[in-house]
């Protein structure tokens, strides 16, 4: 009784294999039969993910470009602060009349004036 037990063990192990090979197989034999079905699959998917991988640069592109846009601005917006502080330093050292604040005004701002 003990050797029935071991024989159906090992021909259930093999029944188990062969359902994983059959698989295996059947799906080398459609992919030999439909060999151009698989390349223009394999085709279109390339091409869809290279399409997705555009639009997404596209999109970043854009993103960059508001930001480029946004970044001027801001760059005008401290120039013209920076202008303006500068001409109300002026206003205020030509006010002094011993001159040292607009000499030394001159210097920092490395004025010819």
């Amino acid at each position: 009784m003990a050797s029935p037990s071991p024989s159906s063990s090992s021909s259930s192990s093999i029944g188990a294999e062969t359902p994983k090979t059959k698989t295996t197989v059947s799906l080398f034999r459609n992919a030999m039969k439909r060999k151009h079905q698989f390349i223009q699959f394999f085709a279109m998917s390339g091409i869809l993910l290279l399409s997705m991988r555009s639009l997404g640069q596209k999109y970043r592109i854009h993103d960059l470009l508001q930001d480029t846009a946004a970044l001027q601005d801001e760059h005008q917006s401290l120039t013209d602060r920076i202008n303006h502080i500068k001409s109300s330093l002026r206003h205020e050292a030509s006010l002094d009349s011993s001159g040292i604040f607009a000499s030394r005004l001159r210097l920092l701002f490395g004025d010819d004036q």
